[in-house]
């Protein structure tokens, strides 16, 4: 069978996606229903094999969801119905409701573009790509079905969720289930079809994926507009003209007044939006089917080769290497700024340098800390004014939030432990270089926990200028610590131990890869927890205990970073 270029073909004909040539051919040529008829008799064996194999693996998410969700399901229920008697938190609810529900389309719309960045809806195998597509076949033919499978799912998603939130306004005594669930089913269908869509003009442009990543921080900053709405709304302060701007602005709007009608909002005209949303879907869902055919093979091979390389270490574990290889697709070669620092007068600032520049050619990396960095003080402000269980909880997930913020910050670290020959430029010792890079992390990490402090010292919180920007230097020295613990141990998933409830080593490979987490949030929570720091009217000698954990803590995980950094091997120069 000789190779040809079918007619529905976006790119050279004959092309495999790199520019080659090649003569068209005609419908005599066509030999599509002969090759897919072959493809589907010789894989019938391994789709039921698949199938019986992805059974098997729902049965078993059932049973955990049934018997690990069922009492957690139960609690919720109760907590609802004891929420849903107060009037004033059914009146917030129904206050934040609209900004929630703009707030979750845009999400997304904003999820399903950057997944078209490295994956896409239209994810076909290699072998399909490298053989399938060569031959006289129609590219529609093969690429349909993928992205059929894509809508599909994401639909059946949207309906879990559209029937989720049905049951939530019914627990919460804003609407009945019923209509909840017939206007909730329009926008949970529509806006996964309307993100399938938009994601394959991503996946198929260049262009559009030029401006998806361009504009991805103002998204970004918009969702967080968005959520200080809900917040607002939910205190008292909502603006019945931005509401009214975002309802009919577009699909996350018009998706939103169905379920607020229900709920009992403001929303006139939702019939007329409904109608909206239904006809843009269409036309935005006829104008993909169309165009799935006209997707360049050299696109969907880079898209297949890094699902292949994503899916091949996530078995193995290997979580960095999974998120290399996304950030790579989703760089696609696009150069930062070039900026440089003026070089120091000592060569022990040579490292301080690097990590800065790093951080200046790579400004994304500051916002996304100082995104993280405003979660962790909200959830700080939550744990002021909380008590008892409820104050530790917060307390341990805003100081999460600020592991994750340092972080993001200690990516040379992390690149130069991946790789040791990385280093070879320093005359220092590994462990003394990798020491060196969590002074960049603490120090900028410490800015944005100082400008996040000053809120709380506004109202009184003087402590929070002192205590949260200490915690950045034991968050930093985890992040190293993290850097050098060397490949992830996958043996530990084989160690044998069999418990009444079944083998207990994944517990173990799960602690062993938290454990620089752990060891940097465990004692500063218990420490900042037992202190009274955070009780109304608390004295600056309450400050001293959680200051001294920081410090301390600090110096143990340097001292580990340093053991674990020695024991990595770098080549000789």
């Amino acid at each position: 069978m000789s190779t040809f270029a079918p007619r529905d073909r976006a790119e050279p004909a004959g092309g495999g996606g790199d520019g080659s040539t090649g003569a068209e051919w005609t419908a005599a040529d066509d030999r599509t229903s002969e090759t897919l008829g072959l493809l589907r008799s010789k894989r019938r064996a391994h789709r039921n094999r698949r199938n019986r194999d992805l059974a098997v693996t729902g049965y078993a998410v059932l049973l955990m969801a049934v018997g690990y969700g069922g009492t957690l399901g139960y609690r919720l229920v109760r907590r609802l119905g004891r929420l849903a008697a107060q009037d004033a938190t059914a009146e917030a609810v129904r206050s934040a409701l609209p900004a929630v529900l703009v707030l979750a389309a845009c999400a997304l719309a904003l999820l399903a573009v950057r997944d078209a960045l490295w994956r896409g809806p239209v994810l076909v195998p290699r072998c399909d790509l490298d053989w399938l597509l060569a031959q006289p076949v129609r590219r529609s033919r093969v690429l349909l079905p993928a992205f059929r499978l894509s809508v599909t799912l994401m639909a059946a998603g949207g309906a879990l969720c559209a029937i989720g939130g049905a049951v939530l306004l019914r627990l919460s005594g804003l609407a009945e289930l019923g209509p909840a669930l017939a206007l909730c089913l329009p926008g949970g269908v529509c806006l996964p079809l309307l993100a399938c869509a938009l994601a394959l003009r991503v996946e198929r442009d260049d262009g559009a994926a030029r401006r998806a990543r361009a504009l991805t921080p103002y998204a970004v900053l918009l969702l967080l507009l968005l959520v200080l709405q809900a917040a607002c709304a939910a205190r008292g302060s909502r603006s019945a003209l931005l509401e009214t701007v975002e309802l009919w602005s577009g699909p996350w709007g018009w998706a939103a007044q169905p379920v607020l009608h229900a709920a009992g909002v403001r929303a006139a005209g939702w019939p007329w939006a409904l109608a909206l949303l239904a006809a843009g879907t269409a036309v935005a869902l006829g104008h993909a089917l169309r165009s799935v055919g006209a997707l360049p093979t050299r696109r969907l091979r880079a898209r297949a080769a890094t699902a292949a390389t994503v899916a091949s270490v996530l078995w193995s574990a290997e979580l960095r290497a999974a998120k290399l290889a996304v950030d790579a697709a989703l760089a696609d070669g696009a150069s930062g700024n070039l900026r440089r620092l003026p070089l120091p007068r000592s060569a022990r600032f040579a490292v301080v340098r690097r990590d800065a520049m790093s951080l200046l050619r790579a400004p994304g990396r500051v916002v996304s800390a100082a995104l993280w960095t405003a979660a962790a003080s909200g959830a700080a402000g939550l744990a002021v004014s909380s008590a008892g269980a409820g104050r530790v909880t917060a307390l341990a997930v805003a100081l999460a939030l600020g592991w994750f913020a340092v972080g993001r910050l200690a990516e040379t670290a992390r690149l130069e432990a991946d790789d040791t020959r990385r280093s070879s430029w320093s005359p220092f010792r590994l462990s003394s270089l990798m020491l060196q890079h969590a002074i960049v992390p603490a120090v900028v990490g410490a800015v944005l926990a100082l400008a996040a402090a000053v809120p709380f010292a506004l109202r009184g919180g003087g402590w929070a200028l002192l205590l949260m920007p200490l915690c950045a230097p034991p968050f930093a020295a985890a992040a190293v610590l993290s850097a050098v613990r060397g490949p992830v141990r996958t043996e530990l998933l084989s160690l044998g131990l069999v418990t009444p409830a079944g083998d207990a080593s994944v517990f173990v490979f799960l602690f062993w890869y938290a454990t620089p987490f752990l060891a940097a949030v465990a004692p500063l929570a218990a420490g900042l927890a037992s202190s009274g720091v955070l009780e109304p009217g608390a004295q600056a000698l309450d400050s001293v205990r959680p200051a001294a954990t920081a410090v301390g803590l600090s110096c143990v995980l340097l001292f580990a970073a340093a053991r674990g950094a020695g024991k990595l091997r770098r080549p000789a120069p």
